[in-house]
C-alpha cells in the first residue's frame, strides 16, 4: 500500500498510468482469457499473480475507473482533466485486484470502488495548495451560515454566525480569517466562447492596472488644449497646476510669485470666461449620435 502510494506522488507514476489508460481503452485485441468465466479469472489469478492476467482484468474494470473518476469530476473545476483522475484511480484499480480474495464472498465492483475513489480523492488532496485545515474550517463556517439561512431566511450577521459556532471574540475571528482561503486560477483558462476557432484567454482580457489607457490620455490632452486655449501664459499655468497637478492656491501662488487672493481672483476670472466660451461652443461638443 505505502509503494502504491508513492507512485502516485510521482509524476512518472502518473503519466505511466496515464498512457495505461489510454492503451488499454484503445486496446481491443482478443485474449486467451475471453472465454473464463469471472470466477474462473479470479481463481486463475489468486493462484499465478501473472502480468497477463491483471492487465485482462484491469482492462475487463476499467469502466469502473471511468464511473468514479466521472462522479467525482462533475464537483469540480473545468481546470483538472479527468484523465488525470483516471490514472490515478487506476492505482486504485490496481491495489484492489492485488487484494482482492473471492473467497470473502463479496463482488469485485462492490470491493474496488471505495479504493479507486480514495486514490482519485488522494491525488485530489496532492493536486490543492490549500491546507486541509483551512478547508475544514471553511466547510465549518459555510456549514454553519447554511443552517442559519434555511431555519430564519437571511444570511447571518458576524454576531449571529460567532455564536452558531458557539465561538466569541478574537477566536472566532481567528476562525474567520484562517477559513478564507485565498482564490486562484490559471491566467491560461477559457474566458468566454469566441466566433473564431481561438478560444479566447483570461491572460488576453486581463486588465493591466501599471499601464494608461491611450483614449483617456488623448481625451485629457484634448480638453487641456480646448480649456487652455486663449489664455496668457499666467493663466495656463494656474488652469494646469490646480486642475492637473492638484496644486492648491497657495503653492501655485508661490510658483508664479503671486499672493494667494490674486490666484484665487484670476482663477474665478478664469471659469466665468471658460463657462461664457463653453456656452457658444455647446453643439461642438454634443457627442456624435
Amino acid at each position: 500500500m505505502t509503494a502504491m502510494r508513492s507512485k502516485l506522488t510521482s509524476v512518472r507514476g502518473r503519466a505511466s498510468a496515464r498512457y495505461a489508460v489510454e492503451h488499454a481503452e484503445a486496446s481491443k485485441a482478443p485474449s486467451k482469457y475471453d472465454g473464463y468465466s469471472t470466477k474462473q479469472l479470479w481463481l486463475e489469478y489468486q493462484r499465478a499473480h501473472g502480468e497477463d492476467l491483471r492487465n485482462f482484468l484491469m482492462e475487463k474494470y476499467l469502466h469502473l475507473v471511468r464511473y468514479n473518476a466521472e462522479r467525482i469530476y462533475q464537483r469540480l473545476p473545468d481546470e483538472v482533466d479527468i484523465q488525470d483522475l483516471m490514472s490515478a484511480g487506476m492505482f486504485g484499480l490496481m491495489d484492489a485486484i492485488d487484494a482482492f480474495d473471492l473467497d470473502r464472498g463479496v463482488k469485485f465492483e462492490t470491493y474496488c470502488a471505495p479504493r479507486i475513489r480514495g486514490a482519485v480523492l488522494d491525488e485530489l488532496r496532492a493536486m490543492d495548495w490549500v491546507p486541509r485545515l483551512v478547508r475544514h474550517r471553511t466547510a465549518r463556517v459555510e456549514g454553519a451560515r447554511s443552517k442559519f439561512e434555511m431555519e430564519h431566511g437571511r444570511v447571518p450577521t458576524e454576531d449571529e454566525l460567532s455564536k452558531s459556532l458557539k465561538m466569541h471574540g478574537e477566536e472566532f475571528d481567528k476562525y474567520s480569517r484562517d477559513s478564507r482561503a485565498v482564490a486562484t486560477f490559471s491566467l491560461t483558462r477559457k474566458c468566454f466562447q469566441s466566433d473564431s476557432s481561438r478560444d479566447v484567454r483570461e491572460i488576453d482580457v486581463i486588465k493591466d492596472e501599471s499601464q494608461n489607457n491611450p483614449f483617456t490620455d488623448t481625451q485629457r490632452k484634448d480638453a487641456k488644449d480646448l480649456i487652455t486655449k486663449g489664455l496668457s501664459r499666467a493663466e495656463r499655468l494656474i488652469v494646469t497646476l490646480y486642475y492637473y497637478e492638484e496644486m492648491t492656491m497657495k503653492e501655485i501662488g508661490a510658483t508664479l510669485d503671486l499672493s494667494e487672493s490674486r490666484v484665487s481672483q484670476m482663477h474665478s476670472s478664469i471659469l466665468a470666461r471658460l463657462k461664457a466660451q463653453m456656452q457658444h461652443r455647446s453643439r461642438e461638443l454634443e457627442p456624435v449620435q
